[in-house]
């Protein structure tokens, strides 16, 4: 369940709504049009991040696109329940076209499944065919939100944090150690990625689980 589209007077849905507004005044001299979703570690909640954050993004007039990039183990078309039949593997290999595997799920709102798990999901994502998708989506759209695998486990998140205007990691509240977040933050930065911010998921408060934005300079 995605709480801005079934809870929107939410608390969580308030702070997605808080964080949308910080990535987008949070730069003066470059926006953030095309966004990482990753964490450090499985079960973080990046994927349930980045459907909210996207869902937050198409209110009003944005045009937003939302890609499974989890090639691995996607899992957005589940809690879209929308088909994973075709997605971002059949555009990459080009068997079908943006409008076989688009999938529009409200005015603001157009969703990219993975599609089927290739033997090559680090290879297919640094693609020639990957950058040129992604420079042909900004033509429009007014962002591309994309939920990536962990770092910690394999370098997908690296390679397309170097495609990409902006990266969010996704922190667990009270499991992710500051380590392993550390060597995350360094992993994306190692290959020059741009690290905007964290997201706190998780903080139980009031037992209101809520989300929280930590900008970084």
């Amino acid at each position: 369940m995605f709480v801005v589209d079934q809870k929107p007077k939410s608390i969580a849905a308030e702070s997605y709504r808080t964080l949308r507004t910080n990535i987008q005044y949070s730069s003066f001299d470059k926006q953030y049009k095309s966004i990482v979703v990753t964490s450090s570690e499985p079960a973080e909640g990046k994927s349930t991040t980045a459907g909210n954050l996207a869902l937050a993004m198409a209110q009003g007039e944005n045009k937003v696109l939302l890609i499974d990039c989890d090639m691995r183990k996607p899992s957005l078309h589940k809690r879209f329940r929308i088909s994973n039949n075709y997605g971002l593997t059949d555009l990459l290999l080009h068997k079908k076209t943006m409008e076989d595997v688009a999938i529009q799920y409200n005015e603001g709102l157009t969703v990219v499944p993975a599609g089927k798990v290739p033997p090559n999901p680090s290879e297919m994502l640094g693609s020639r065919a990957m950058t040129i998708f992604l420079e042909e989506m900004k033509k429009h759209f007014d962002y591309i939100i994309m939920d990536t695998p962990p770092v910690g486990a394999v370098t997908d998140s690296q390679v397309l944090s170097t495609k990409v205007d902006g990266t969010i990691l996704v922190v667990k509240a009270g499991a992710t150690k500051k380590d392993v977040v550390m060597n995350s933050i360094n992993a994306i930065k190692k290959v020059n990625g741009n690290i905007i911010g964290t997201v706190l998921h998780a903080v139980d408060s009031s037992k209101n689980k809520y989300y929280y934005y930590y900008g970084e300079e």
